[in-house]
């Protein structure tokens, strides 16, 4: 699965900008409230999901992996990122879990997340631009990658964790429709395409059916997909992602 460089990076500007706006305005009444990812509440939750995205900065200031990858491992591709493997263990969990919320007790108030999210950003949107479109990253796990393919697992997280937020808040979700293509196609692209549609009418056509969708498959909606649904789609070849 290819990736174009122009469509992730504007799915990511897209994103990390309106995360930034909802951030930046965060009552401590609003940091406070739990999320679904629990033990998080709305402010380690948002310390998570813009470290995420922040932390490509050490990466690209890392001597950039050559050529000779190891062949018995390969590139790892943006789907491949999210295998059931040490990743997701739970000694890195418990690891996600407690650097999140320790950070966050000790933020100088709500709407500190926003204010480093658009400080970083300022520096790392223009960065990236200027990167070569074959540059080679390797992950904190480990793992060699395309940048461009790393990016993509960067606007998954923010479009998931959006998600998160916004239901925590009671807000709409503000996913751009740049950045739901990108997660629609990483899940389903490659899928028996009438498989899929039989489950979720619609997936295809962007907006509100592939938000429900990508949901569905992410653990992100109260009817999931479980049983003869899931079935029915791991079937049919769509990617049940592995997340922390």
């Amino acid at each position: 699965m290819v990736f174009g460089r122009g469509e992730v990076l504007a799915a990511l500007t897209a994103e990390a900008g309106a995360l930034e706006g909802v951030l930046s305005r965060l009552s401590e009444a609003e940091a406070v409230v739990s999320t679904r990812c629990e033990p998080w509440d709305v402010a380690a939750l948002a310390v998570h999901t813009v470290g995420a995205l922040t932390r490509v900065e050490a990466m690209l200031d890392e001597v950039p992996p050559g050529p000779e990858v190891d062949p018995g491992t390969g590139l790892v591709s943006a789907a491949g990122y999210y295998a059931p493997d040490v990743r997701f263990s739970p000694r890195v969990n418990g690891e996600r879990v407690r650097s999140a919320v320790e950070a966050a007790a000790r933020r100088a108030d709500a709407a500190e997340p926003g204010r480093v999210l658009r400080e970083r950003w300022a520096a790392l949107g223009p960065r990236l631009a200027a990167e070569d479109g074959a540059r080679r990253v390797v992950t904190r796990h480990g793992d060699p990658m395309l940048l461009t393919d790393f990016l993509v697992t960067r606007v998954v997280e923010l479009v998931l964790h959006g998600w998160d937020l916004a239901d925590a808040l009671g807000r709409e979700p503000w996913t751009s429709a740049e950045a739901l293509g990108l997660v629609v196609r990483l899940v389903f692209e490659g899928a028996d395409r009438g498989a899929v549609e039989r489950v979720f009418p619609g997936v295809w056509a962007g907006g509100a059916a592939s938000e429900a969708a990508v949901r569905a498959v992410t653990g992100r909606s109260p009817a999931g997909s479980g049983g003869e649904a899931r079935a029915a789609l791991e079937s049919a070849g769509v990617r049940f992602l592995a997340l922390g």
